[in-house]
């Protein structure tokens, strides 16, 4: 076990590696610079600001200073919008918001979706069974840049239960969580439906019924070990890009995470920024993948890591 996490994390350090390669030259080669405005500035300022930001310097030399504050010292640089301020700094405002707003999305898209899934295995091809995968095609179907408005001008402007926008308390978290959640939601219901049908069929529950155990015995204690596994698969790297998917959520609902600052940096060419938070999301996603890899050995003996 000790040996394949070794391998696991030197792996995923080779991959942050990637990405940040890829990531500073795809940038780099776009056109437009961080600068770049209606009004340009005198040449003088551009060349001292420039300068003050290493532009000045061969391409390559800059891609060697930016990754080795980054993978050796994890400092990301300061924004080139707001240099007063670290992209570090954001990222330590906006990052627990982000995570709380996928943390209860995560609950919801759980709850119901296995929920609506165990429903439909267990009463397949009966109204239960369509009812839930009804739910589930919608909730797909809808991306979040819909539902969100949706609920909005449903539960927010005219049933005046929650409010629409902000993040000040309990009622302020419900509508962007279950925005967010929805589609996951779904997903999570049909693999569900789908795991437990497959485990279903397999002789050791034929056996654990022939032995006379209850059926909620069986499907507790035998049955959802393995017909969650294709769930576990998805909630890993489900959870990563909740996080970095919530963008469009924080954006609708104006939830001071950090998407909304992925979006700003996209759009005012705040290299740095837009740099940093990539590299980060794409963390997260390599972080979460092994954290399933790893879970994988509790629910399924079979699975050995050598």
């Amino acid at each position: 076990m000790f040996r394949y996490l070794l391998r696991r994390l030197l792996g995923a350090f080779f991959v942050v590696v990637g990405i940040t390669t890829f990531s500073f030259f795809m940038i780099r080669i776009a056109p437009g610079g961080p600068f770049d405005s209606e009004k340009m500035p005198p040449p003088e300022i551009m060349r001292n600001l420039e300068k003050k930001y290493h532009l000045d310097e061969p391409l390559m030399l800059q891609y060697a200073r930016y990754a080795k504050d980054v993978l050796v010292h994890f400092d990301f640089g300061p924004s080139f919008r707001y240099p007063e301020r670290s992209v570090n700094e954001f990222i330590d405002l906006g990052f627990p918001v982000t995570l709380r707003l996928a943390i209860y999305s995560m609950i919801i898209a759980v709850l119901i979706g296995i929920s609506s899934g165990l429903i439909a295995a267990l009463y397949q091809n009966s109204r239960w069974d369509y009812s839930a995968m009804a739910f589930a095609m919608l909730g797909v179907s809808i991306p979040d840049f819909v539902l969100g408005p949706l609920f909005q001008l449903i539960f927010g402007l005219k049933l005046h239960w929650l409010p629409i926008a902000g993040w000040d308390g309990a009622n302020f978290y419900v509508l962007p969580s279950l925005t967010l959640g929805s589609m996951y939601a779904a997903s999570i219901a049909r693999l569900t439906r789908g795991g437990m049908l497959e485990i279903t069929r397999q002789d050791f529950i034929r056996t654990a019924r022939a032995k006379g155990l209850s059926e909620r015995v069986v499907i507790l204690r035998h049955m959802l070990k393995g017909g969650l596994l294709p769930v576990v698969t998805y909630l890993g790297p489900a959870a990563a890009f909740m996080m970095g998917g919530s963008m469009v959520v924080e954006k609708i609902f104006d939830v001071p995470g950090l998407g909304r600052h992925f979006v700003n940096s996209a759009l005012n060419r705040d290299y740095t920024m837009t740099l940093g938070l990539t590299i980060f999301f794409s963390a997260i996603i390599v972080l979460f993948n092994l954290i399933v890899d790893i879970a994988y050995t509790f629910l399924d003996p079979r699975v050995k890591y050598e």
